[in-house]
């Protein structure tokens, strides 16, 4: 963790395999990785078929993300924002490839690096509030992951020590997972080792309020789809604590068992020592004798007689290339089956959702209608089965809450959709005059006066959209097609050079707003 995150330097520089090229066949796209005046670089390309380029984008990558155990990835900044590198290097074949995410889609260097990505990556980031992925003038505070993230702000210690001149020692404000329940410790874990399929933060929350020794759900709900029977959990990646769960270990033990039962985050064993340190962790609770295969069967493997090679046996990551991870549902039998709590982990007040860390399951302590109305609108853009909840949510927030700007917003949403302009507009607007402002909100408005048949004035909106999210294709998109129908051509083709600037690797883009400048070329 103490090497998550590190500025480019001749040492990092030391551990890259570069110069160095890749093809992406998929997409026909061309990389390169070069070292030039000991700074990195990536450029994309794209060729015609006479291998010319019809575009290059190259960027100097400032920050390198991972430790280098599988991988090493890059991230480059334009103005306060931060964006991926398309190619990260997998450690293990020392080779360049497409990074996690990008065998999907060329989104070339304008995939945004969020809060929620640095918080897991980093010490200590400086978001800047309200905002889509734009940091502060400095953007960390605390390069890689360090003390506090475990134990609490530093500050918070040497004011507790100055205090304490008297009653010396009695309270140094310092986290000590190792003397907090199971359910606080594994909380400090669960941040980051444990995604689910929504994670939500509370209003008027930030990533940078999660304090260690705190529940987490004070701050940030992590929510997961129940699983059944026809469709069983899946592979534990960043869903370690709920795979731990569902372990017979973690059953029997009454929740007692929990992430620093195995792990010491200041101890990282290497390869050859990784069995001997982790057997001797299931010894703490096992014998020798547990084991129901012979000591001669258990000699032969290699390791010999190595507990997690067949309790929880690694599993290469399918959708991230050259990697591995430990599988933290500890098994008797490859074979076992999932235990029945497994398919039983709603409550009454959530039947259609799994509220990871929660407190207790008693109803104070379900989510909040504005999680669930975030949640499920979330998860019903691609799950039919969450609309009905969605709605149900919004409509009593509706009477409830009015005065928010989520609930105006969805309530504007929902009117745009179903041809009721005037409302939605009225909608729409007391949210952005609740705020904060959203580009989401602007670009909704926009398409709303639009349809009322106030095209300058929808125009003027969707600028703000793009305004408030300037790295966002969706709403600039948007704005050169609105310019177009509005026959505004040359701020058409201004604001279609810009985008190609941004994204030069949207093929598609361009090749959509040529077929659109030709058939209006026709008409004329």
């Amino acid at each position: 963790m103490g090497r998550s995150m590190s500025a480019v330097t001749p040492s990092i520089l030391g551990k890259l395999h570069v110069p160095a090229t890749y093809y992406d066949r998929r997409a026909d796209r061309h990389y390169d990785v070069y070292v030039q005046d000991q700074q990195l670089y990536q450029s994309e390309s794209g060729k015609d078929p006479s291998g010319k380029d019809i575009f290059r984008d190259e960027h100097q990558i400032h920050w390198i993300i991972g430790s280098g155990s599988a991988v090493f990835g890059g991230i480059t900044q334009r103005e306060n924002y931060l964006f991926e590198a398309p190619l990260a290097m997998y450690t293990r074949p020392g080779v360049w490839e497409l990074a996690p995410g990008y065998e999907f889609a060329d989104l070339g260097f304008s995939r945004p690096v969020l809060p929620g990505c640095l918080f897991c990556h980093s010490g200590r980031s400086k978001p800047v509030t309200g905002t889509t992925g734009e940091f502060g003038r400095t953007i960390f505070s605390e390069m890689a992951i360090g003390c506090e993230n475990c134990h609490g702000p530093g500050a918070a210690h040497l004011q507790a020590v100055s205090r304490n001149a008297v009653d010396k020692y009695s309270n140094l404000s310092i986290v000590n997972p190792a003397t907090l329940t199971s359910v606080m410790a594994n909380n400090i874990c669960m941040a980051c080792h444990e995604v689910g399929d929504e994670r939500i933060l509370k209003p008027g929350k930030t990533y940078q309020d999660i304090r260690p020794g705190t529940s987490l759900d004070k701050v940030l709900t992590i929510l997961m789809i129940p699983p059944t029977r026809k469709s069983p959990p899946q592979p534990d990646h960043l869903q370690q604590y709920y795979s731990m769960t569902l372990s017979k270990c973690f059953r029997v033990s009454a929740g007692r068992l929990s992430c620093i039962t195995c792990h010491d985050p200041h101890v990282q064993p290497s390869v050859e020592e990784a069995s001997t340190y982790f057997d001797s962790k299931c010894m703490t609770c096992h014998t020798d004798q547990s084991c129901r295969l012979s000591r001669a069967v258990r000699q032969e493997s290699r390791p010999a007689n190595n507990c997690i090679g067949c309790h929880m046996p690694k599993r290469e990551v399918g959708f991230i290339a050259h990697s591995s991870l430990t599988n933290h549902l500890i098994r008797a039998r490859v074979d076992e089956p999932f235990p029945d709590s497994a398919f039983s982990q709603t409550t009454e007040f959530l039947p259609d959702l799994i509220h990871l860390n929660q407190e207790s399951r008693n109803k104070e302590d379900s989510p909040s209608l504005l999680t669930l109305l975030q949640a499920y609108g979330d998860l019903a853009t691609y799950k039919p089965e969450y609309v009905a909840p969605y709605l149900k949510v919004l409509n009593t927030l509706e009477l409830m809450q009015p005065n928010n700007s989520l609930v105006q917003a969805a309530l504007g949403r929902r009117c745009l959709k179903a041809g009721k302009l005037q409302e939605a507009v009225r909608h729409l607007k007391r949210s952005l005059t609740i705020g904060p402002a959203r580009s989401v909100v602007f670009s909704d408005l926009s398409d709303a006066v639009d349809k009322l048949g106030q095209r300058e004035l929808s125009l003027n909106i969707l600028n703000k959209a793009v305004l408030q999210d300037p790295f966002n294709p969706t709403p600039r998109r948007s704005l050169i097609f609105r310019l177009i129908e509005l026959n505004h051509y040359a701020q058409a083709q201004s604001a279609m050079d810009h985008y190609s600037t941004i994204f030069p690797q949207d093929f598609y883009m361009r090749e959509e707003f040529s077929q659109a400048t030709k058939s209006l070329s026709v008409k004329r």
